[in-house]
C-alpha cells in the first residue's frame, strides 16, 4: 500500500495571523513577542503543556501566566492555525475519494492535535500523528519510525510533503520519499494527479 503523508502547518492550513493578538495579551509589541513565540515552540511541540509553553514566553516578557490566561492564549493560537487552504482541501478530498491512503504527520502540541482531530477535513486521513503525543519532533528519525510503525508501512511506500526542507531531508534520511511543499499544484505534478478523472496516483 502506498501512502501519501502531509504536514499540517503551512500545508493544510495557512500561516497563523494570531500573533499580534497574542502579543497584546502579554502587553508586548509584536517585535517583542514573536521571537519568544518561536523560541519555545519546539519544546511545546515535543510535549510541553500549554501552561508550560505560555509560561515560558511570559517569563521572557516579564508576564505571569496563570491557567486562565493559558487557556485564553491556547484558544487564540488554535484559531490562528485554522485557516485552511481550499486548494489543498480539494486535493485531499479527491485523493480520499479515489481510495488513496492518507496520513498526517505534524509538529504540533497535543492540544493542537485534539483540535485538528475535530475538524471536518480530518476525516480524509486514516492516521493523524502529532509530535506532542510522541515527545519527539521532526526531523528526528524517531518520529518517522513512529509514523511507519503506525501505518504498518515501509519508508519507500510513503511520499511525504512538508513545507520545511529540513523535515524533507529528515524524511529522506529515514527512508521515505519526500518533497518540499510549495503548493497543491506542485503536489499534483509529483503525484501525477489531475483530479478525480485523472491518472492513478504515484507508484513508489
Amino acid at each position: 500500500m502506498n501512502w501519501v503523508v502531509f504536514d499540517f502547518g503551512e500545508v493544510i492550513v495557512r500561516r497563523t495571523e494570531a500573533l499580534p493578538e497574542l502579543a497584546t495579551r502579554y502587553r508586548a509589541s509584536l517585535g517583542e513577542f514573536e521571537p519568544a513565540y518561536w523560541k519555545h515552540r519546539d519544546a511545546y511541540d515535543a510535549g510541553a503543556s500549554d501552561l508550560e509553553y505560555w509560561g515560558r514566553i511570559g517569563a521572557d516578557l516579564g508576564v505571569e501566566v496563570d491557567a486562565d490566561l493559558s487557556a485564553e492564549l491556547t484558544a487564540l493560537d488554535l484559531a490562528g492555525w485554522s485557516r485552511t487552504d481550499p486548494e489543498t482541501l480539494a486535493l485531499l478530498a479527491e485523493l480520499d475519494e479515489a481510495g488513496v491512503p492518507l496520513a498526517l504527520l505534524s509538529n504540533a502540541a497535543s492540544s493542537m492535535g485534539r483540535h485538528v482531530e475535530r475538524q471536518d477535513w480530518a476525516r480524509h486521513f486514516r492516521h493523524l500523528v502529532f509530535s506532542g503525543d510522541l515527545g519527539v519532533i521532526k526531523p528526528d528519525p524517531a518520529i518517522f519510525t513512529a509514523l511507519l510503525d503506525r501505518l504498518g508501512a515501509r519508508g519507500e511506500e510513503c511520499l511525504f510533503f512538508d513545507d520545511r526542507q529540513v523535515n524533507v531531508d529528515g524524511a529522506i534520511a529515514a527512508g521515505l520519499r519526500a518533497e518540499r511543499w510549495t503548493g497543491s499544484g506542485k503536489a499534483r505534478a509529483v503525484l501525477g494527479w489531475k483530479g478525480a478523472e485523472g491518472p492513478l496516483p504515484f507508484s513508489c
